[in-house]
């Protein structure tokens, strides 16, 4: 199935770019109404937030589920991203706010253009995105292939070692596979996020700072273990909780459907996936109407019993304020 080709403009003013999701606003709007799925989330200066399609960065500044001081991960790679995601589509003269997480300023606006098939949980455009001027013709159905698609930020990205690939269903599997002959180059470089990843190695998560400061993971896991230490101040129990959650994914190694918690080893404190991030496609879960852990730790039946904390209205909770209102989802695909 083809692509449809979505001509515009990349902005980045009064907001909080990341590597991988950026605001656009498309010349012609109703083309992002052409897409499958959800109603893409136009706001009222006509800008849309894409998602871009494959790539999963290090949080830069992700607000905590239960409040409290924004999280990151190891800020050298995630703004390291995030400037080559500006520098790719143009944008110069770059000013943050003191505490880097908005542009004051910029000179955007710049000319591009996205491939793009369908619209996500929250209203976002899984796109391929693309700096300059297509030759094809605005709302053209293009054919991606492998070849052209290393044009694109999200390969680019993956390339340089600025990203996980991440990858979701409905991704086609040749460009799965070009990028994933990508991402084996740039992991045998041990640059970017590979220098001192522990994905796979194991990290022993004692605190929240050892995987916010020091060691870097896949966000998709980083944002599922930080949650629940937010709850329960330590890993321990992380992944009987997961099992729980039972979310779906499909192991490319073996070609079949399981669950993301039968590839997270846990030893004490000691934490890490038994299969690379681009062995494994993920689910977006488009009909659950909040991340499956996040329901998980506002269920009673699931708080282990030793960290459990009564209120005087008769709640429960997992530590002191953590789950005193609903949770808020991170930032990120979930």
């Amino acid at each position: 199935m083809p692509f449809t080709l979505i001509k515009g403009t990349y902005h980045v003013r009064n907001y909080s770019p990341d590597g991988d999701s950026i605001r656009f606003m498309p010349t012609n709007p109703a083309l992002m109404s052409s897409l499958s799925g959800p109603v893409p989330k136009i706001n009222a200066r006509g800008y849309v937030q894409l998602r871009i399609e494959a790539v999963d960065t290090l949080e830069t500044y992700c607000s905590p589920p239960s409040g409290g001081e924004p999280l990151n991960q190891p800020l050298a790679v995630t703004h390291a991203v995030r400037t080559a995601l500006l520098g790719f589509v143009k944008i110069t003269n770059v000013v943050w706010s003191p505490n880097g997480s908005t542009v004051v300023s910029a000179n955007d606006g710049t000319p591009g253009y996205i491939l793009a098939r369908s619209v996500k949980k929250y209203g976002r455009p899984i796109a391929f995105v693309f700096a300059g001027t297509a030759p094809e013709a605005d709302g053209a159905s293009v054919v991606l292939d492998a070849q052209r698609m290393q044009q694109s930020f999200n390969y680019q990205a993956v390339a340089r070692s600025l990203a996980y690939a991440t990858y979701y269903k409905g991704l086609f599997f040749d460009l799965r596979n070009a990028l994933t002959t990508a991402v084996v180059l740039a992991w045998k470089q041990r640059l970017g996020v590979y220098r001192d990843d522990a994905t796979t190695t194991g990290v022993v998560v004692s605190s929240l700072a050892v995987i916010t400061t020091d060691r870097p993971i896949l966000p998709k896991l980083f944002r599922r273990t930080s949650e629940y230490m937010v709850n329960f101040g330590s890993i321990v129990g992380f992944k009987q909780l997961m099992a729980k959650a039972k979310e779906p994914v499909y192991n490319l190694r073996q070609q079949n459907f399981t669950h993301f918690d039968m590839f997270i080893e846990q030893k004490s404190e000691r934490i890490k996936l038994t299969r690379r991030p681009e062995e494994l496609i993920f689910d977006e879960m488009p009909t659950s109407p909040a991340p499956v852990l996040s329901l998980l730790l506002m269920s009673d039946s699931v708080l282990l019993p030793s960290r459990r904390r009564k209120f005087s209205d008769g709640r429960s909770d997992a530590c002191a304020g953590a789950l005193s209102q609903p949770m808020r989802v991170f930032g990120g695909p979930y």
